[in-house]
């Protein structure tokens, strides 16, 4: 595996890496991407048994982005996207500073296991420290098991002092 240093560099942050012979760049997707990022965003959401919707999961993501109300990194191998990560803004309390949650990352089947998960994750990293956030927090379903590996790879830890509530309104 050949894993060459992050590049970062604004605006638009951009990463290169190689790895596993893949040549892939991480990049902020724009407005200009809404209906390429729907396609893996409907892939996301059908993977978590919700009913296919590509022209919401466009109008969906064209919003977040039109309106600057998350962050969405796109992993690219020419002109072809092979996985994303949305991150939403939030602050602490507490720690009196911005927070991100890293809400979405999806990777097609067939590019997983070959570093797009951890680059995106590296990019979701980049942007928290970029923007002097106290922390990342995620979730995952317990069942998810691959997903819960990579996470305790790239340095996220389990919760096991806090619950979480959920309101359904």
């Amino acid at each position: 595996m050949t894993r060459c240093p992050l590049v970062f560099t604004r605006p638009g942050i951009f990463f290169y890496r190689e790895i596993l012979h893949l040549s892939m760049t991480i990049r902020e997707a724009t407005l200009q991407d809404a209906a390429a990022v729907a396609v893996l965003f409907d892939a996301y959401r059908i993977h978590y048994e919700q009913a296919p919707d590509l022209p919401g999961a466009e109008a969906f993501i064209a919003d977040r982005i039109r309106n600057r109300e998350s962050v969405i990194y796109l992993a690219q191998e020419g002109e072809e996207l092979l996985g994303f990560v949305q991150l939403y803004p939030l602050f602490t309390s507490v720690g009196m500073q911005r927070a991100w949650v890293l809400n979405d990352l999806y990777v097609w089947e067939q590019y997983r296991n070959t570093g797009v998960g951890r680059a995106l994750i590296d990019a979701a990293k980049a942007l928290a420290q970029s923007t002097n956030a106290k922390w990342i927090m995620l979730q995952t379903h317990n069942d998810n098991v691959n997903a819960q590996a990579l996470y305790e790879k790239t340095g996220f830890e389990k919760d096991d002092i806090y619950y979480y509530y959920y309101l359904s309104v």
